[in-house]
């Protein structure tokens, strides 16, 4: 690019000046990714105690995670209002689902289980914008964070299954935990209104997905012929009282 007097211009500058600029004009995203590596950084230190006690930081990466499912409640529906029909729409948005997740365990004795959605959601979710912001610094900057980027991106359709896997199995897994003293009573109850918002979510159909595989992988463990009678029963009645208990499907989008 040249200027009047045909001189070259200098392209815009990019580097720490430019990532500067970025989080200015955009801290909301800034902050989203802040709290997102922040539940990373405290699920590792879970498992592994370098922050202290670990039943400290298995909360804090909880509140990470409610914090994150907050500001982007911000970002989708900024205007509240106290009306039923703005209490429908925050009922729709899948942060309003994981705010919820996060409030449940709060109250419940530390679950290894119960971190793994919300840190595979941080990982898939931080990753994205990571790339965002090592761009600002220059396109080969950082290029083995972008290599474990790309890893994460090509695996976010299994990521979101095993996600969806494991939104299902803590149903069950919360009924264990009354018998365990590790949950109040009305623990399971109010998980399965969770998992009914994450069947009925419009942007993100993996747990209505993985309800339906199940389904036909119990179907066809209990079709197989050598299956004795009583575990086939135990299996049907599984299938329909998971059936029974699922919410209407979601019309599909024109």
């Amino acid at each position: 690019m040249s200027d009047a007097s045909g001189a070259q211009t200098p392209e815009q500058p990019r580097g720490w000046a430019n990532l500067k600029q970025h989080v200015m004009e955009h801290k909301v995203e800034v902050a989203l990714w802040a709290t997102r590596v922040f539940t990373i950084i405290y699920t590792f230190g879970y498992f592994i105690p370098i922050f202290g006690n670990p039943y400290s930081v298995y909360y804090k990466a909880l509140m990470s995670n409610a914090a994150t499912s907050a500001l982007r409640l911000h970002q989708r529906l900024p205007h509240v209002t106290l009306t039923r029909e703005f209490l429908a729409q925050l009922l729709l948005e899948d942060s309003c689902h994981y705010l919820f997740f996060s409030l449940i365990f709060l109250y419940v004795s530390p679950v290894t289980l119960v971190l793994l959605p919300v840190f595979l959601f941080a990982v898939l979710h931080s990753a994205s914008y990571s790339l965002t912001l090592l761009d600002t610094l220059g396109q080969n900057a950082w290029w083995g964070a972008r290599l474990l980027i790309s890893l994460v991106e090509f695996q976010s359709r299994n990521i979101l299954r095993l996600v969806a896997f494991t939104e299902i199995f803590l149903m069950p897994f919360t009924v264990v935990l009354i018998f365990l003293g590790r949950a109040g009573l009305l623990t399971p109850f109010i998980y399965y209104h969770f998992l009914t918002l994450r069947y009925s979510s419009r942007r993100n159909p993996y747990t209505r997905n993985m309800f339906y595989e199940l389904r036909l992988l119990v179907e066809g463990v209990a079709g197989k012929p050598g299956m004795p009678a009583p575990v086939r029963s135990v299996l049907a009645g599984a299938v329909r009282l998971a059936c029974r208990l699922a919410p209407p499907q979601p019309p599909q989008p024109q």
